[in-house]
């Protein structure tokens, strides 16, 4: 009889895309640094070059440790392929200039991260790609743009630095009725909180840098969706050169072996210090999506499987200077720019996601000045919590 057993995204976090790499009885996955593959037979050789058989060329193009990563992070996706980049831009810009080319338009959101939003306001429209940028949960205007013409509808749920979320399947099916093709930066959520791909969109990114490895120590990011749409990127990356090492490749792998676990410890520590916060007299406003308040709730409980470990909040007192002041009194969160780790990260938007942004820039984005990022690790809530209450008093 047929086993229809279904693997959970715990046991595939651990085994998927392994088994066909462990040499010589090995139980992890090796760290392949050569740079070339050699091959006694030239006809070989040829096809594996041309992709006629399965091998590895040169580590620029593909690598054995960095295609484990590739099909890990693909079989958690649910996607028919994968490819890899050397940082989450990497992959964000690969995908960008792979897709289009000049006369084309994307319509996109305002709150992407602060380096996707300098492509689309700097890098796109010096090569004649028309941008449109809409305000982030104006589903109606979203579609509307879309509907005038679009050849990439590009979207990031939740949103960094603010958490705002937006509808997958209500736009993604607005970009299959229009022909564009629909890409989603799913960093934030993770494949274990949400998987676009299964929402109806074409291509899921990850900067791997954050959750999927984890622990702060690889940059990495990757591209999964079908496979006629990732050799497109594939081809881009390895021209354009922004491979991911296999080191890094072999960090990110043993990352994604917690990350499920991770994950289940973050939503749950989010949501509670969520609520804290929310309560707290010194807080004008609470970004999470798992509390009731939020505007995305709603979507956010329809397309999510948990809210993740990231969240926001503004100061009543809105200024650079009072972010600064609590930062300097938190014990157990390092003030750095980076997030999704296993140790609490905070920063304001000035000097992390919005860096490349003007003062000027983050007001019009609806970034305060007053706004702390807040990637909530997975130490106990109560320290956490505590050390929050004493750094706003």
């Amino acid at each position: 009889m047929e086993n229809k057993h279904r693997i959970k995204q715990s046991t595939q976090c651990i085994w998927s895309g392994e088994q066909e790499y462990l040499m010589q009885h090995a139980t992890q996955v090796p760290v392949v640094h050569s740079v070339s593959f050699g091959y006694p037979d030239a006809e070989y050789w040829q096809k594996v070059a041309l992709g006629h058989e399965k091998g590895h060329i040169y580590s620029r193009n593909t690598n054995p440790t960095v295609e484990v990563f590739e099909n890990k992070i693909c079989q958690l996706e649910e996607a028919q392929a994968a490819t890899s980049a050397s940082t989450g831009m990497g992959i964000i810009s690969s995908t960008l200039f792979a897709l289009l080319k000049p006369g084309q338009r994307v319509v996109s959101v305002k709150d992407t991260y602060g380096g996707t939003n300098r492509i689309f306001t700097e890098f796109l429209p010096r090569i004649n790609v028309d941008v449109t940028l809409c305000n982030t949960t104006d589903h109606d205007a979203i579609e509307a743009e879309v509907a005038k013409g679009c050849d990439l509808l590009y979207l990031e749920t939740p949103t960094n630095p603010t958490i705002k979320i937006i509808d997958i399947e209500r736009l993604s099916a607005a970009g299959e009725r229009h022909g564009a093709v629909v890409v989603v930066d799913n960093t934030f959520a993770t494949p274990i909180n949400q998987q676009p791909l299964a929402l109806g969109a074409d291509i899921v990114l990850h900067s791997a840098t954050k959750f999927l490895g984890g622990h702060a120590d690889a940059l990495g990011g990757a591209a999964c969706g079908s496979r006629e749409l990732i050799d497109k990127i594939y081809h881009y990356r390895e021209i354009n050169g922004a491979t991911l090492d296999p080191m890094s490749a072999y960090l990110l792998l043993r990352g994604m072996k917690t990350l499920a676990l991770r994950i289940e410890r973050q939503n749950q520590n989010a949501l509670e210090i969520a609520g804290f916060l929310q309560a707290h007299p010194k807080i004008n406003q609470v970004f999470y999506p798992g509390l009731e308040s939020h505007e995305g709730y709603k979507i956010a409980v329809r397309q999510m499987k948990g809210f993740g470990g990231m969240l926001s909040f503004d100061l009543k007192e809105d200024t650079f200077e009072a972010v600064a002041k609590v930062l300097s009194r938190l014990n157990w969160a390092h003030c750095a720019a980076n997030l999704g780790a296993v140790e609490t990260i905070v920063g304001p938007p000035a000097t992390t996601s919005h860096v490349e942004c003007t003062k000027e820039e983050r007001k019009a984005m609806g970034i305060p000045e007053g706004l702390i990022r807040y990637s909530t690790g997975i130490e106990d809530v109560e320290d956490l919590i505590a050390d929050l209450d004493q750094a706003l008093g």
